[in-house]
Order: C-alpha cells, then sequence, then structure tokens
C-alpha cells in the first residue's frame, strides 16, 4: 500500500516551523516511516509537483505570485495544513497593514523598491485562510512540534484534529507557574490557545498570543484581570497585535 504523500511549502516567514520538523529528532524517523516526504525546501532538492495527500504550509502570503502559488496547492492537496503563526493569524507580517503597500515599500527601501522583482506583486500579507480554506492548523510562533506529529496523524487516520479551548494560564497552573501580572509584567495568557505548555510563561517571558484566542475567551475575567492590576484594553490590545493584527484589521473593518 503506497504511503500518504506529503509536501511542506514555506512562504513568506523565517522558516523556523519548517526547522521544528527538523528538530523532532527520532520523531521524525516515525514520521517518514508513515508518510512519504515528495516536496520539502528545507529537506529535498527536487520538486514533486503532483498531487498531495497532505500540504503543509509554513507563513503568510505576501505577493500576488504566493497567493497563485496557494491556490495551485490547494487544487492539487486533498489536506491542507497551516503552520505557525504567520500561517494562521498573518503573523508579525501583518504588523504594517495598516499603511498602504506604497507607503511600506517607500520606508523600507527609500523609494528603491521598484528596481526590486519580487516587489513589484506585492501585496498586503494575510493569513493562509484569507485566500484559501485550510483543513487544520497548528499555531504557535515557532509551533509546538509534537502538536503537529499528532495533527499529521490524525488526518492520516480520517479524524479531525483538535487544538486545546482553554487558555495558557491554564497551563502555567499545571507547572505551578507564579502569575507574571505580579512581576508587573503583561501577559496575554488569559486569552491565548493553550498548547504551547506555557513556554514563554515557564522563562518569566510574557505570552504574546502567537497561538491565537481561545474560541470563547472569558472577557469578563480578563477584564477583572485589567482592572486589579491598573491596565487597560489599549495595554494588552497593542501586544496582541503582534501576532493577531490581521484579526485585529478585519474586526476593525466589521465595526466600522
Amino acid at each position: 500500500m503506497a504511503k500518504p504523500k506529503v509536501a511542506i511549502f514555506s512562504m513568506a516567514c523565517c522558516a523556523g516551523c519548517a526547522l521544528q520538523i527538523v528538530n523532532l529528532e527520532e520523531k521524525i524517523l516515525d514520521l517518514v516511516g508513515a508518510i512519504d516526504v515528495v516536496e520539502w525546501q528545507e529537506g529535498l532538492s527536487e520538486k514533486s509537483g503532483g498531487n498531495y495527500d497532505i500540504a503543509i504550509i509554513e507563513g503568510s502570503i505576501v505577493t500576488e505570485k504566493e497567493a497563485e502559488e496557494l491556490r495551485k496547492i490547494r487544487q492539487t492537496a486533498k489536506i491542507v495544513i497551516a503552520i505557525g503563526a504567520c500561517a494562521h493569524t498573518g503573523g508579525i507580517n501583518c504588523l504594517g497593514n495598516h499603511m498602504s503597500v506604497e507607503e511600506k515599500k517607500s520606508i523600507v527601501y527609500d523609494g528603491d523598491a521598484g528596481k526590486i522583482d519580487g516587489l513589484k506583486d506585492a501585496i498586503q500579507p494575510r493569513p493562509l485562510n484569507a485566500i484559501i480554506k485550510v483543513d487544520a492548523v497548528v499555531p504557535g510562533c515557532p509551533i509546538n512540534k509534537n502538536e503537529l506529529v499528532e495533527a499529521v496523524k490524525c488526518l492520516l487516520l480520517g479524524k479531525k484534529f483538535r487544538l486545546p479551548d482553554y487558555p495558557v494560564c491554564f497551563e502555567c497552573a499545571l507547572k505551578e507557574n507564579g502569575c507574571l501580572f505580579d512581576l508587573d509584567i503583561i501577559c496575554l495568557g488569559p486569552i491565548t490557545r493553550a498548547g504551547c505548555e506555557a513556554a514563554c510563561p515557564s522563562i518569566n517571558k510574557e505570552c504574546n498570543g502567537c497561538r491565537g484566542w481561545v474560541d470563547d475567551p472569558n472577557q469578563n475575567a480578563a477584564k477583572d484581570i485589567l482592572e486589579k492590576y491598573g491596565l487597560s484594553i489599549e495595554d494588552i490590545k497593542k501586544r496582541f497585535e503582534i501576532f493577531n493584527a490581521y484579526k485585529t484589521e478585519i474586526m476593525e473593518k466589521k465595526n466600522a
């Protein structure tokens, strides 16, 4: 019986999430034993150009060329998995979306943007699901490598992959971490989806929401926390936009 064909693609990103696949170490042998990786910029020199059972994609879409490539992948892949904050929420690439593409080109390239071919079809950055249907998401910056393995296993078995729908605070409690708010550190753990094993708070680094919101955040509890520590919605919003500027942009357009 033929193994499922899997292709791994990188759009606009740092490639850190794809490197997490390499970091699977001994687990990558189990994964490769169950699938046939037919295309992967980080691991293979050749390109198959064929149909895929699963396409794993990292990075946000920042050019028309990438958008067209993404649509072609969707046409040839039975299942598409978005991995990492850039693919999931648009990530930090969307931070400048309050400006036009031309304004950003002018600032970054000091008027020389027209000389760079790769910028001629630049668009406002956006996550994968703004362009195509995505079947599953493995969030984070970078992803939790074990979560990716679980996602692939579930999808190969025809099961729905489900993300945790509770906040990072729950994982902090399980690890008996102290609350960062008590250290005067603003943390997005109360509204951010768990699954990272509270990686940042466990080393006294604030959660910046790289895994996106939980589906139904307890807004009243979040407001109580802000009031307790003398903070405002704007204090939280600035940090949330680091990885979720695209979602904020869409919400503001709906409310306009």
